[in-house]
């Protein structure tokens, strides 16, 4: 009988392809998420509506699976407690393997915030005793150019910082290997591209695919709260907001892993290359100009 996997954040940018990957292997696969709707849109007819802090939904959307693919909750104070909930609701289901999706340098004092969360998700999966992967994914290249405002700025408090930065899919086909193959348990896995770039040289390839001039201003930590004060965003997000540069500025974010090729056999791609694949990711600089 083939072990069913269970997706969650199946409508997700990793989770969707996940699902995909995994169906197109013909694996079993239970898709979960919060929208029936988005959902149903999915290639999986195996669906189920759950939310990680609501236990006895998440116990029964995971009934009869064997493998947890997790990927972490939206940022909010109590998203600890949220994965910790949702882990233990997946063991009282029966569920024998977790493969979580974390964060580069997951540690309790990391400077990036939202990397502590994921440290401490982490330590709570292990305490379960319950067979586990963890794959660190560094920032998404596609944030990249997302972070970048429609004036062709890209600004932060990151220095002369690096960030080996990823894609979407290079991930998504690093946990369809790890959940379709063996000996994964216990092993934590560095999800990079393929070299560490600078703002600097970030702003430059932007530039080049956008075919106009993207700059990188550096701010100091005042000037990086002042500049996100217009949000209006609670001040536990924009702490993340400005520590998620700190970390490259301090070398938190400058690995370069080869654990993609690894677990895929072929190697990650490099940031220019995903530009000019994925135009989408840097419309908003086009239309600027």
């Amino acid at each position: 009988m083939t072990e069913l996997i269970a997706v969650t954040g199946a409508t997700g940018r990793i989770g969707r392809r996940v699902v995909r990957q995994l169906v197109e292997a013909g694996a079993a696969v239970r898709a979960l998420g919060r929208d029936q709707g988005k959902l149903a849109a999915l290639p999986t007819g195996d669906t189920r509506t759950a939310s990680y802090d609501v236990g006895a939904a998440m116990r029964s959307a995971l009934d009869g699976a064997h493998t947890l693919f997790m990927v972490s909750a939206h940022e909010a104070p109590g998203r600890v407690r949220t994965h910790a909930a949702a882990v233990d609701a997946a063991l009282a289901a029966g569920v024998g393997r977790v493969v979580y999706l974390s964060y580069l340098n997951a540690a309790p004092h990391a400077t990036f915030t939202y990397a502590r969360d994921h440290w401490h998700t982490e330590q709570h999966i292990r305490s379960t005793g319950v067979p586990f992967t963890f794959l660190r994914d560094s920032t998404y290249q596609s944030d990249l150019a997302a972070m970048t405002s429609p004036q062709g700025v890209l600004r932060g408090p990151g220095g002369d910082g690096r960030v080996g930065a990823v894609t979407h899919d290079d991930i998504a086909d690093s946990v369809t290997a790890v959940l379709l193959g063996e000996g994964h348990d216990g092993a934590t896995y560095d999800m990079t591209g393929p070299e560490a770039l600078s703002f600097a040289e970030i702003a430059a390839a932007l530039s080049e695919a956008s075919g106009r001039e993207v700059v990188y201003e550096p701010e100091t930590r005042d000037q990086a709260y002042a500049s996100r004060a217009l949000y209006h965003a609670p001040d536990w997000e924009v702490e993340g907001w400005v520590t998620s540069y700190e970390a490259v500025a301090v070398g938190e974010m400058d690995d370069v892993s080869d654990d993609v090729r690894t677990l895929t056999g072929h190697p990650p791609q490099a940031f220019a290359d995903f530009l000019a694949a994925n135009p989408q990711c840097y419309r908003h600089l086009v239309r600027a100009t």
